[in-house]
């Protein structure tokens, strides 16, 4: 197998405005710089656990649950909570609650957990926010921890314009469980007794709307309870994206999407044959999303590429301006691990997930483009994919059945 592309599996090297994959062809490593770009700082949770800034143009590797990393990759979103990690702002008030600054290390790994003290059965904080769009649906969440008392805890969030829509999830702080929820919600162990509880709501007032963001210790019993918080976000979309720190910018605060791309690179590219290969984490369902490209910067339009589309995992390809295959796989689930390959070739190309045949095509040829340039998007900068990309390769040959499902194999 002739590996001419090749980034991750647990060897990473980045720096500001590059992410370095390279060609083992022979056993002789040659590097090859991707581009990456994304105008803004953003977070990521390092070797250690904790969560941390990097600067703008940084490629961010992140290692939460998987200690050979992952290339994450996301949409631009904006944190609307105004004071992120300061629940004793006056932006946040409280009820029958007592909270305490920087009682507990937080992710960021530094004394700046608030610790929330209630000895009500309805003891809560709250942070207020004014949202000047409807019916869109945003994602909130926040990081907590378990003290003493009850490990039961409260998200809830309430959209007040003349009719209040709220929405409300429970959950168990002790094993990383949901208890109950009126709507889409998740929690995710970030290690060290920490969790990131998050649920969906959608603004279904007319005009602008007042947000109220709460969290409860408990709702079941009245005695003494404590947990640690940092770290929350209202965000719009679906989904909770990495962590966005807010210190009071009127707003919020936006990370920019991220994006990694090769140009000038016809000699990894296999022309008239070739195999791509990528394993990865999806992250979200919602919109197209273009994983792994070849395709051709000028001339006659050709690309390969594998994607996300209408909840499948697909693979397409066009040469010389015409269309070649579109290849539906099966179905997907967010935050499940794929490896996914495509052979093309000759009238045999085919697509394997997980070790399995998903499907072919014997009716194509790859003989009127150039293709030159390799990205996770579309044409460099389109349709990009949320996603935490764990390996991509490229091989200039079409590798055979038994050599893609052996790639494949989960």
């Amino acid at each position: 197998m002739a590996n001419t592309l090749n980034l991750g599996n647990g060897n990473w090297a980045t720096k500001k405005d590059f992410l370095l994959a390279y060609n083992s062809e022979n056993g002789n490593f040659k590097p090859l710089p991707f581009d990456f770009d994304r105008a803004s700082s953003a977070t990521v949770v390092n070797k250690d656990g904790l969560i941390e800034v990097v600067g703008s143009g940084e490629p961010r590797i992140d290692f939460l649950n998987d200690s050979k990393g992952a290339l994450k990759l996301e949409p631009s979103r904006s944190n609307l909570v105004t004071y992120s990690e300061d629940f004793i702002n006056a932006s946040w008030s409280s009820s029958t609650a007592t909270v305490t600054a920087n009682q507990g290390i937080s992710l960021s790994g530094d004394l700046s957990a608030d610790e929330i003290t209630t000895t009500d059965d309805n003891g809560s904080i709250g942070g207020v926010l004014s949202i000047s769009n409807d019916a869109l649906t945003r994602t909130q969440s926040v990081f907590v921890k378990y003290i003493s008392g009850t490990s039961q805890l409260m998200l809830r969030g309430v959209y007040v314009n003349g009719t209040s829509v709220a929405k409300f999830s429970k959950f168990d702080l002790s094993n990383g469980t949901i208890i109950s929820t009126d709507t889409t919600a998740k929690i995710e162990d970030y290690g060290n007794g920490w969790y990131r509880v998050s649920q969906q709501i959608t603004n279904n007032n007319t005009g602008n709307a007042t947000f109220v963001f709460q969290i409860f210790t408990t709702n079941d019993a009245i005695s003494t309870n404590s947990l640690l918080v940092w770290g929350a976000q209202l965000e719009q979309g679906s989904y909770a994206t990495s962590y966005i720190p807010t210190q009071g910018q009127s707003g919020g605060v936006t990370r920019v999407a991220d994006n990694a791309y090769q140009q000038s690179v016809t000699q990894v590219i296999g022309q008239s044959e070739g195999t791509m290969f990528i394993e990865f984490i999806p992250k979200d369902s919602s919109t197209l999303q273009i994983l792994y490209q070849a395709k051709s910067s000028s001339g006659v339009v050709g690309q390969i590429d594998i994607r996300l589309q209408s909840g499948l995992i697909r693979a397409l390809a066009n040469d010389g301006g015409g269309s070649q295959f579109f290849i539906n796989g099966g179905s997907y689930a967010v935050g499940t691990k794929y490896k996914v390959a495509i052979r093309y070739k000759l009238n045999d190309s085919k697509l394997y997930i997980n070790g399995t045949d998903s499907g072919s095509d014997t009716s194509c040829s790859f003989t009127g483009s150039s293709l030159d340039q390799v990205s996770f998007a579309d044409s460099l900068s389109s349709f990009l994919p949320s996603v935490d990309i764990i390996d991509s390769r490229l091989y200039n040959t079409a590798l055979t059945d038994s050599e893609l499902a052996a790639l494949t194999t989960i």
